[in-house]
């Protein structure tokens, strides 16, 4: 059987060589759409690649369909655009920057262009109607909070200034953001059938970081991972970051240092499973702290 016929769920024709159902192959993920979807958008690289008239130049895999070579998990928002030419993102999506480059590769200019963030005259990014954060503060909103605090310290240390003795031009106290940071991090242990025994803790694998990133990257400095959530701007929430060490006393003296107090706590633990010829269960728990500074 030729290639051409295992590539799809109806044979081609003279004068179309490429059959109704297609399958595609991107980047080891498998989709099945329609001839007409795949050049829905004149000028676009699929366009391009399936109203050509010389089907062999397009590459196959193994089983004859039709592959390319690019991110097979973004492709379902590019191929979901080219059906109806809308887009619409789950919230809270973490990719949007990679999508937008996969926009860019496929010619689809309007995609690009619906991906790209917004500016508004405030300089907020939140007239984006895909953001994902539609309710965190603007950066205007936080910077004029800020510029009210500074203004109730600045006349004060002016005052001593009348008399010519005072420094006029010198800085005020230290003002620092009031706000929430959370610490959590995922564990195990094993219980023995004698609930007296000892539990076998295992070490802490990591401490995630949630909160608003200026206060975060404030904290924890250079000891914050953010290679999960690398452009997340400075005045908006993240609940991406993570630590890299693993030591939750390193933690909590670094918050204290900061000047943040434990405000909550909880903890939930599930049994796992037990073991069948000892009876030790384990168990698994997500424990969570939260951190306020006034």
């Amino acid at each position: 059987m030729a290639l051409a016929d295992s590539a799809g769920c109806a044979k081609p024709s003279e004068d179309l060589p490429f059959p109704e159902i297609i399958e595609l192959n991107v980047g080891g993920q498998v989709y099945i759409t329609r001839h007409p979807t795949l050049i829905s958008v004149p000028g676009s690289l699929l366009w391009e690649m399936f109203t050509q008239k010389n089907v062999r130049s397009l590459a196959r895999d193994s089983k004859g369909r039709f592959f390319v070579d690019r991110d097979g998990f973004l492709f379902r928002y590019i191929l979901d655009y080219m059906r109806d030419q809308q887009l619409v993102l789950p919230e809270h999506f973490p990719e949007r920057s990679r999508l937008q480059r996969e926009a860019e590769y496929f010619m689809l200019p309007e995609l690009v262009k619906m991906l790209a963030p917004k500016l508004s005259k405030q300089n907020s990014l939140g007239d984006d109607p895909c953001q994902s954060d539609p309710e965190e503060l603007s950066p205007s909103a936080d910077t004029a909070r800020s510029l009210t605090a500074a203004s109730t310290v600045l006349p004060s240390a002016g005052a001593g200034g009348a008399g010519g003795t005072g420094t006029a031009g010198a800085a005020g106290p230290d003002i620092r953001r009031a706000g929430f940071i959370t610490i959590g991090y995922r564990g195990s242990y094993t219980l023995g059938r004698d609930s007296q025994t000892d539990a076998k803790f295992r070490r802490v694998a990591r401490i995630m970081v949630c909160g608003k990133t200026s206060l975060a990257k404030e904290v924890f400095g250079d000891t914050l991972n953010e290679s999960r959530d690398p452009d997340r701007p400075p005045e908006r929430y993240t609940s991406r970051y993570y630590l890299k060490f693993t030591f939750l006393e390193q933690a909590f003296d670094k918050l204290a240092d900061a000047g943040f107090h434990m405000v909550a706590c909880n903890s939930t633990g599930t049994c796992a499973f037990a073991h069948d010829q000892t009876d030790d269960r384990i168990w698994t728990s997500y424990t969570e702290y939260v951190f306020y500074r006034e």
